[in-house]
């Protein structure tokens, strides 16, 4: 059987390295700090206004606003100076500079996207869908974070809105709150249920907030005088998982395309890597978008969970149970017979399937699809989450096949019993062509999650770890490949 045609467009999405965000750079060490400090108070007041006004001049257009971020830098290291006289507000912006710079975001490459269907579709001309793209975007040091496009999808043709230089990262919530069973649970994941972290959550609510976990920690660390390693060790433990849970907001003024998501915790200090956003609609009609993401610390990956309304306001959780492990997972767009369901790849080859009535734990993993053909022998994942049809779950997937080429395929599962496989392609959709094998990873195609919109499949894949473009399918030629074609 002839299998779909494949529509590759023109559209190329490429990375700017023009495109920076304000960063501190603090060092470590307190005495090269003290230097630093002693530099800056050395110099006379016109001295400071004249290396400020420089430095303004050259920095002032590329940043939403540079005296805002100087200021929070400053407010970072003025605990180090050695004088309680007064500065002026010259001088504090100064020893801001002295301990910040630029990050370009996506220097290195911008890739591995997925799509869904933006929050708000007012204004939308006809049979014409507007959508959010996220995007992996790396930069200096190989550090991936997650940007946002949006744009039109209209007669299956997909067009981005330009965006900015300037970038915007999200606001940190300064009192963030936790449930106490979900911390509890992944602390005792982690082999830290003692009686540390007991006299720790005893004395906290259902919900608290950071501060209260603050307080509840210093006086386990008062009470555990002398401090022996197991309590040290709990404690670090318990301050790393609240780091790696936490709440930020952008302000409604920024375009969705100019906005970032950049490490902000220790799990992700390397980096925030393919993201696979969804849109959930639940049983009462309500809706959130979900993300699940891999958390690289340099060391270990830990996969996590984003959960959103709009785009504008964000939760960033840890997942829960035995079957969060390794990479690429992804949420089904809405419950199956009253669960929550999941694919993942437990063992870095399989595809597996996972129920939950809860988002936040997962147990249980069934295996779901092994390698069959050639060019997914080495391993088997998802492409993103499944997309619903009135013939089945969609579910674009990768293989990895000889000198680890990556192609792009698909796969059918029944639509009351996603773990049953009823169609499967022999050969890939999409592979690495001549004009898109070279990159920073050479030989990929890689996709975050595609989207149907009027009988289109509309996939945006990346090339070669570098750059961002897509391809459009007939779902109705799909559809009859994937059901034509041997079952699994």
């Amino acid at each position: 059987m002839i299998g779909p045609r494949v529509l590759r467009h023109a559209l190329a999405l490429a990375p700017q390295s023009d495109r920076v965000i304000f960063r501190r750079f603090i060092p470590s060490n307190a005495n090269r700090i003290m230097t630093i400090l002693g530099r800056a108070m050395a110099l006379s007041e016109a001295e400071t206004a004249l290396h400020l006004a420089a430095m303004v001049a050259k920095f002032q257009s590329r940043h939403f606003d540079l005296e805002r971020d100087l200021m929070t830098t400053f407010r970072h290291v003025a605990h180090h100076l050695f004088t309680d006289v007064p500065l002026s507000m010259e001088r504090r912006l100064l020893i801001g500079a002295l301990f910040s710079g630029e990050f370009a975001l996506e220097s290195a490459a911008l890739f591995n996207p997925s799509i869904v269907p933006h929050p708000d579709q007012s204004g939308v001309p006809d049979r014409a869908l507007r959508f959010v793209m996220s995007l992996r975007a790396t930069g200096e040091g190989h550090i991936s974070s997650i940007e946002f496009r949006t744009g039109l999808i209209r007669d299956a043709e997909l067009t981005v809105d330009p965006v900015s230089r300037r970038v915007m990262l999200a606001e940190l919530a300064a009192d963030p709150a936790f449930n106490k069973v979900a911390f509890a649970f992944k602390l005792h994941e982690m082999g830290f249920d003692n009686l540390h972290t007991a006299a720790v959550l005893d004395t906290l609510g259902e919900w608290f907030s950071l501060t209260d976990l603050n307080r509840s920690l210093a006086r386990v660390r008062r009470e555990g005088r002398p401090v022996k390693q197991e309590l040290h060790n709990t404690l670090r433990c318990i301050l790393w998982l609240a780091d790696s849970n936490y709440e930020m907001s952008f302000s409604p003024e920024c375009e969705l395309g100019n906005r970032a998501i950049f490490p902000v915790s220790a799990s992700e200090s390397n980096g925030i890597e393919d993201a696979r956003f969804v849109r959930f609609v639940e049983d009462d009609g309500s809706v959130m978008y979900y993300a699940t993401y891999t958390a690289f610390s340099g060391s270990a990956v830990l996969p996590q969970l984003i959960e959103t309304p709009d785009f504008l306001r964000f939760r960033v959780l840890t997942l829960n149970g035995s079957a969060v492990q390794n990479k690429g997972m992804a949420l089904f767009p809405r419950r199956i017979h009253g669960n929550y369901t999941m694919l993942s790849r437990q063992d870095d080859e399989n595809l597996f399937i996972l129920y939950s009535d809860n988002p936040h734990y997962w147990n249980d993993p069934t295996l779901l699809i092994r390698p069959r053909e050639m060019w997914e022998a080495v391993k088997i994942g998802n492409c993103g989450s499944p997309l619903e049809t009135p013939e089945g779950w969609l579910v674009i997937t990768h293989g990895v096949g000889p000198m680890r080429t990556y192609s792009i395929g698909a796969v059918l599962l029944d639509l009351d019993n996603p773990a049953k496989v009823i169609g499967r392609l022999r050969t890939p959709l999409i592979t690495p062509e001549e004009n898109g094998r070279e990159g920073y990873v050479p030989n990929v195609v890689y996709s975050c999650g595609s989207l149907i919109h009027a009988g289109t499949l509309v996939l945006p894949f990346a090339l070669s770890d570098q750059s961002t473009t897509y391809a459009t399918v007939d779902l109705g030629e799909l559809l009859a490949a994937l059901l034509g074609g041997a079952p699994a």
